[in-house]
């Protein structure tokens, strides 16, 4: 589809006032399940997942549980969304446990994994997935502040959360990090965003190499247009109303549409790759 087709209207226009979201204002809520039976790919396992509570998050810890991980999801301030995912996971046989805090501050990543390892006495899987993104015209729009934020977010805690997991990883773990087609192609208004995603593409690389010897592996994902609440906490009604629509396949994908790269990542279906990015975008070839 050419950038200068006529974007289409996919939903109804809507926006939200407040990062991240909230996936229940959503219209339509978004889809975080899938059909798939289970073949208990991760039983028993223990994944910690940020931003798990919504969108991309939500449809991985489900998908985990579905193939018989325990999950903790940890999340900044959207409790009511936290508790949904915390029913649809223990629905699944699988605990749950919800950590709500910043995750940019690295004291509360030390605590999230402390948490994790009272609880669950392991952790094997890390998925770090939460972000921010504030669009602006241009780079001199970007304040110190903006630019803290979304660095804060997307990236330092990328490195608190692996730094406090690290010592409770053993062979066979696996580190997944959620990038974005934005890292490969750019975004004229997302400048720190897709700095911060293109950051977390080296570290993913860099990580994997870091760690091979101690055969844990690190990958990453790097979806395109997914609905989910960062879109209309992010941009206006009038553009969440045609988002997605410019990929080759003219929809944005759903959270249940990636969240199967988390599974098999972190399964031994992925046991020969690290350092690898996987590509849910709707068709675009950014050649990564």
């Amino acid at each position: 589809m050419t950038k200068t087709a006529k974007k289409k209207v996919l939903r109804p226009p809507q926006h939200q006032s407040r990062q991240p979201g909230l996936e229940s204002k959503m219209r339509p809520v978004p889809i975080s399940e899938s059909s798939e039976n289970s073949s208990e790919k991760l039983k028993d396992k223990v994944a910690l997942i940020t931003g798990g509570d919504s969108g991309i998050g939500r449809a991985a810890a489900i998908a985990f549980a579905k193939e018989g991980a325990h999950v903790v999801i940890v999340y900044l301030n959207e409790h009511a969304d936290a508790k949904e995912t915390k029913r649809q996971v223990e629905q699944e046989g699988c605990r749950c446990l919800t950590i709500a805090g910043d995750i940019g501050n690295e004291k509360f990543c030390i605590q999230a994994i402390k948490r994790t390892m009272n609880e669950f006495k392991r952790v094997d899987v890390l998925i770090n997935n939460a972000a921010v993104q504030y669009p602006q015209k241009s780079i001199e729009k970007i304040t110190a502040r903006q630019l803290d934020k979304t660095f804060r977010t997307n990236i330092y805690s990328y490195f608190f959360m692996t730094k406090a997991a690290l010592p409770h990883l053993k062979k066979g773990s696996s580190i997944i990090n959620t990038t974005s087609v934005t890292a490969y192609r750019g975004s004229p208004y997302l400048l720190d965003y897709s700095s911060t995603k293109g950051a977390i593409v080296s570290f993913t690389r860099s990580l994997a190499l870091n760690l091979a010897t101690k055969k844990i592996r690190v990958n990453a994902v790097a979806p395109g247009p997914i609905w989910t609440p960062l879109i209309p906490a992010t941009f206006s009604a009038k553009k969440v109303a045609t988002f997605g629509s410019d990929v080759p396949m003219e929809r944005a994908g759903q959270p249940a549409e990636v969240a199967p790269c988390f599974v098999f990542l972190a399964s031994d279906d992925a046991s020969y790759m690290t350092g690898q990015v996987l590509h849910p975008n709707g068709g675009e070839v950014i050649n990564g």
